[in-house]
């Protein structure tokens, strides 16, 4: 009956490959031990997971390039003067 399942599994496996990879993607990469143990640490400690650590950081250093992605994921919601005039221009 086990080998059935295996055999089940790879046919599914081999069937839906190319849709898993156009779906998402894997990166291989590596770092060093220590740190990679702390980091795991962190995430089992505050119950997040690799995936919302990597589009935190995404975020983060998006923000740093985007003045506007900045200021909507940081809720700010005022302007500098010439922001207020190149608003005004078009409307």
């Amino acid at each position: 009956m086990e080998n059935s399942r295996k055999v089940k599994d790879k046919r599914y496996e081999d069937k839906h490959k190319e849709e898993r990879k156009a779906k998402c993607m894997i990166w291989g990469t590596s770092m060093p031990r220590e740190k990679a143990e702390k980091i795991n640490e962190f995430l089992k400690r505050y119950g997040y997971t690799k995936v919302e650590l990597i589009q935190a950081g995404y975020e983060e250093l998006l923000a740093r390039h985007d003045t506007d992605f900045a200021k909507l994921k940081d809720g700010y919601d005022d302007f500098f003067g010439f922001e207020e005039v190149d608003k005004k221009k078009t409307e």
